[in-house]
């Protein structure tokens, strides 16, 4: 099997079978974003105990790029401190303009590496990355 179609066999899984969506009940950090080019919207929740994201959903409407990218990031960041989060975002932000990164912990997202070959499409997958940082960062 080639990379590409692995790749895109892990993107439709998340599309089709999104990971964490859904509304947390309480305690949570709200985010809104949304992409007026192509329509990808989607709002964030962020549950965040003692410095750490203990839960993280999702709901949003958008491409097959936007929300597995999504769901792959609500399933990474869970567990993970402040600092860790906005260090995946980054590195995250690392992959779309082509670099060579590697996420050990969590290699789902590496699937989304093509996306740097299509510019219009790499607002669409850091659309939730950006609503994670824009949660992260109204923390205390």
């Amino acid at each position: 099997m080639q990379l590409d179609d692995l790749y895109r066999r892990v993107i439709m899984d998340h599309y089709k079978t999104p990971r964490n969506q859904g509304e947390l009940a309480e305690g949570t950090v709200g985010v809104e974003l949304s992409n007026p080019t192509c329509g990808d919207r989607i709002t964030l929740q962020l549950r965040i105990e003692d410095g750490v994201v203990r839960e993280a959903k999702f709901k949003g409407e958008g491409c097959s790029i936007s929300m597995a990218s999504a769901s792959m990031m609500t399933d990474a960041v869970k567990g993970k401190t402040l600092e860790q989060a906005i260090d995946l975002a980054e590195r995250f932000s690392g992959l779309m303009k082509g670099e060579a990164v590697e996420f050990e912990e969590y290699e789902d997202i590496e699937a989304l590496s093509g996306v740097n070959k299509f510019p219009a499409r790499i607002k669409c997958a850091t659309l939730a990355w950006n609503a994670l940082r824009k949660g992260v960062e109204s923390q205390p």
